[in-house]
């Protein structure tokens, strides 16, 4: 069968590399402009919020493969999802890192204090932990021991990990009165959680006439 140029594309043996060397791109620039100092007059804030930026970029894109899987036709963006979740993960755990190093010196005893005075922290810190384990068994080898169904339940709690990302988000910028990018992931994800609820209530639809045909 003849495949269009778009979509054998996206089946190169390079693109996951390319993808990956992609997805480094933006801690790599982070961290040359942090030695370089070129990012401002404070560096250590704009680093831990430019790695937190990213893991929201990562995640949505992450929550975006399916929808546009089925929008496009190109089922091969299939591929990627898994490699997009773990960088994900990865910057998530490099801003909660550059937070605790740059802002608190690693002392576990006001990071623990930090975590329960402020919400905001207290849910980023949430949504790190649910992570953890989606990113512990994105391999094969999970799959198979926990059983397609169990695995599959594990990973829908990405759906609760988003909307409390998006919570931390919103809360860190709306104490510097910012609430256009809140607004703006907002109705990235809304629209994404809206298509997978549309799916789920098409199908439920589908077992109802079944069973009503039956």
């Amino acid at each position: 069968m003849h495949r269009t140029p778009s979509r054998s594309l996206w089946l190169q043996p390079a693109a996951k590399p390319l993808l990956f060397l992609v997805c480094l791109g933006p801690v790599a620039w982070l961290i040359a402009a942090a030695f370089n100092d070129q990012l401002g007059a404070n560096p250590a804030e704009a680093l831990i919020r430019g790695l937190g930026d990213w893991s929201l970029r990562l995640l949505w894109l992450t929550l975006a493969i399916t929808p546009l899987r089925e929008w496009t036709g190109l089922v091969a963006l299939a591929r990627f999802r898994r490699m997009l979740g773990l960088f994900a993960a990865f910057y998530v755990s490099l801003h909660l890192l550059a937070y605790g190093w740059l802002d608190m010196g690693l002392d576990l005893g006001d990071i623990a204090k930090d975590i329960a005075k402020r919400p905001f922290i207290l849910v980023g810190f949430l949504a790190w932990l649910l992570l953890l384990p989606l990113a512990a068994t994105s391999v094969n080898r999970a799959i198979k021991a926990l059983g397609a169904a169990r695995w599959k339940r594990l990973h829908q709690t990405v759906y609760a990990i988003s909307l409390l990302a998006l919570l931390h988000f919103f809360w860190m910028k709306a104490g510097k009165h910012n609430f256009v990018e809140p607004l703006v992931y907002a109705s990235v994800l809304a629209v994404l959680l809206g298509w997978r609820l549309q799916q789920g209530l098409r199908r439920w639809r589908g077992r109802v006439r079944l069973a009503a045909g039956a």
